[in-house]
């Protein structure tokens, strides 16, 4: 199958973060000035953010050092000797959280929790920018979901993704040159003389490079924000233990946060996020209407880096359904074929460029999903749609969410309870946040365990979700991926794939050829292409020529040898019912219609309409299901006859058959010959059976 995608066709000019589309840098270069080393502490202007987040301390140097790789033993040993400083920030926490819960639990007693909705949304916002950058992280991750959080608390919410407040210019440039090893004036030719984001862990200049003239985006890290969140997360895993152990949670929660800060304090090295974005362009860098900057990895280091910049909008202020789809096209490359996925696309991180592309920034929060894991999700996925929930437990066990002692049996039938009427309505009304809901109250049931890479594979999804809900409220992002999902298990290579494909299309030796059509369907629902996106149904002939092309390729072999198998089965069947239709008995030629040859008729029945994108109505495969003589009479053969679609409906895909590469045309032109010798085999087969054994 050929799959329609847009190729970029203009030329690439980008910008960085999209707090400040309109910004240019000022034909007016900024007045460069040396500016004598200072320490952070000793700055007058020490902005509120800074000010608020209980990183006002220094630790010697050895102890900084320390700290460039997450290591929860040796968080540990720094702060115990530091209790003075572990007491304030749990006084800080404790007190500033406390004050808040207890104004809201005031609201409602006052009968006025509405009222003050929209004024406790802000006042929470700034108390997580007191917080500090841990718990603005935390609350990046659920910023995005306008179906969990209310409105006035999702916009204010939103506003922690690049507004935070800046720290000061002194600081930032001191910082360039001590990590470039230059005076800033040696580097840049221009530089904007405020930042023109800043975030949690950083902020961002637009600057022109003086050796190349190439306009960049230059990020600089917060002094001491490693400090300030290896605290934060000493504190909140210390109260992780104490929550799982105090509620018997079955999950690990420490190693859950584990997952999460190793994955942070690699953000905080900027070498290592250059090095993921340079990974990240080379994989998904080309995929249609997909951009992802350049990075100038010789002139970044672990406090600056320097990339290209990026001109755009945020994503989820365009509501652009279309890039949306684009974003679940790579989110599955990410996830499901290459297994190196952002795991930090917040709405700030998702740009639409000017020239109507999907740019991804910030990889510093990057994950791995291993081959078996991804085969694992896939395998669950296509066990979920087709209700196979016998073995979705077995997956669940799979994937680390369930031990392998679990009770299968009980497993399947709660999830049968959870899942059956939703699974009902289609997999295009599948919502992700309904997915999780449903199945909360089985996972605390059955001691469910939530693996530490499952949390960053989750969010990587529902944030997409969440986005796209904001402007279409019926979005589905499950909907949206399992057509990529079909499409990789019909034409993938994986052995585990295939065989879980044999296993879903066959049961007890039985084809069930509505999977199969359901599975096509889904893969041809697989494409970008604008016009596309917008329409659910496809034009039946073009989707037939599509199924044609792709059983042609290498891809679609398997596919391929299913539809000659159960061809040669039908004709079988075929050739039975005409010798019983015949009002005289013809020896050895004749035999009795079992159950199995009208189920193969049927299914032959349905793979002509198939390839012919002509639709079948049920009601007359009914008629061969239901048929009171198993033996066929010639009514019920001049039915069959009269329901496969005519010459003149086929003529169309005849017509196509000359589009086709000569090599797809030539592997058409075996297709009888591999047919005919396996019907042949069947029919040897039969007769041994019934005059020799």
């Amino acid at each position: 199958m050929t799959l329609l995608l847009r190729q970029p066709t203009l030329p690439l000019f980008h910008s960085y973060l999209g707090s400040n589309p309109k910004f240019h840098i000022s034909p007016t270069p900024y007045n460069f000035r040396h500016h004598k080393t200072t320490s952070f502490s000793s700055s007058g202007n020490v902005d509120s953010f800074t000010q608020n987040s209980g990183y006002l301390f220094q630790l010697s140097e050895s102890e900084a050092e320390s700290l460039s790789e997450y290591d929860v033993g040796r968080i540990g040993s720094i702060y115990r000797k530091k209790p003075l400083i572990l007491g304030r920030r749990i006084f800080q926490i404790g007190t500033t959280l406390g004050k808040w819960v207890g104004l809201r639990f005031i609201d409602g007693l006052m009968d006025r929790a509405d009222i003050m909705f929209k004024v406790r949304a802000a006042e929470l916002r700034k108390i997580l920018v007191e917080l500090g950058p841990a718990y603005v992280k935390i609350a990046q991750a659920i910023s995005s979901r306008s179906d969990l959080i209310p409105p006035s608390y999702l916009e204010e919410l939103s506003l922690l993704q690049d507004r935070i407040t800046p720290f000061s210019n002194e600081v930032a440039f001191n910082t360039i040159e001590q990590e470039l090893g230059m005076p800033i004036d040696a580097i840049f030719s221009e530089i904007s003389p405020q930042p023109v984001a800043a975030a949690s862990l950083g902020q961002v200049y637009q600057a022109r490079l003086r050796t190349t003239g190439q306009v960049v985006a230059v990020k600089v890290q917060r002094p001491g924000v490693k400090a300030a969140i290896a605290l934060d997360i000493f504190i909140l895993r210390f109260a992780a233990g104490i929550i799982r152990r105090a509620r018997k949670i079955n999950t690990d929660l420490q190693a859950v946060i584990d997952e999460w800060a190793s994955s942070l304090f690699r953000e905080m090295d900027y070498r290592k996020e250059a090095k993921n974005g340079l990974k990240f362009r080379e994989l998904y860098g080309s995929l249609p209407d997909v951009v992802v900057p350049l990075m100038y990895i010789d002139k970044t280091t672990q406090k600056v880096l320097i990339m290209e910049w990026v001109d755009g909008q945020k994503l989820a202020e365009v509501k652009d359904l279309y890039l949306v789809e684009v974003g679940v096209y790579c989110s599955f490359n990410q996830l499901l074929e290459y297994g190196f996925y952002h795991a930090d696309p917040h709405p700030g991180n998702l740009l639409r460029t000017y020239d109507g592309k999907l740019a991804y920034l910030d990889f510093g929060m990057m994950g791995e999903f291993n081959e078996e894991l991804r085969d694992g999700f896939i395998e669950a996925c296509l066990h979920l749609v087709n209700r196979d929930f016998e073995a979705l437990a077995r997956d669940f066990v799979t994937l680390g969410l369930l031990p392998p002692t679990a009770e299968k049996d009980a497993v399947t039938k709660a999830l049968t309870g959870v899942f059956q009427n939703a699974v009902a309505q289609g997999v295009r009304n599948l919502s992700f946040g309904d997915f999780l809901g449903d199945l909360g109250f089985t996972m605390y049931k059955f001691k469910f365990q939530i693996p530490s890479y499952f949390s960053l594979v989750i969010r990587s999804l529902a944030v997409l979700e969440g986005i796209a809900i904001s402007f279409n409220p019926d979005y589905k992002v499950l909907g949206s991926t399992y057509p990529w999902i079909a499409r990789k298990v019909l034409m993938g290579s994986s052995p585990k794939l295939k065989s879980s494909l044999q296993s879903l299309l066959y049961k007890d030796g039985v084809f069930r050829i509505d999977r199969l059509e359901s599975l096509l369907s889904e893969m041809l629902r697989a494409r970008l292409d604008k016009a596309l996106v917008q329409q659910d149904e496809f034009d039946k002939k073009f989707a037939a020529k599509d199924i044609l092309s792709f059983t042609l390729v290498e891809q679609g072999s398997l596919v391929r040898n299913i539809f000659l198998e159960e061809t040669a089965k039908g004709l079988d069947a075929l050739g039975i019912a005409t010798m019983n239709s015949i009002p005289f008995s013809v020896p050895f030629l004749s035999f009795p219609m079992t159950d199995e040859d009208v189920v193969n008729l049927r299914n032959f029945r349905r793979l002509v309409l198939l390839v012919s994108g002509l639709q079948d109505s049920g009601a007359e495969t009914e008629k061969i299901n239901n048929s009171e003589n198993k033996r066929s009479s010639a009514v019920d053969l001049y039915q069959f006859l009269n329901q496969l679609p005519s010459t003149r409906e086929i003529q169309p895909i005849v017509t196509f058959v000359n589009e086709l590469p000569s090599e797809q045309r030539q592997q058409l032109y075996n297709l009888p010959s591999e047919v005919l010798s396996r019907l042949l085999t069947r029919i040897a087969a039969r007769t041994v059976r019934r005059y020799l054994l």
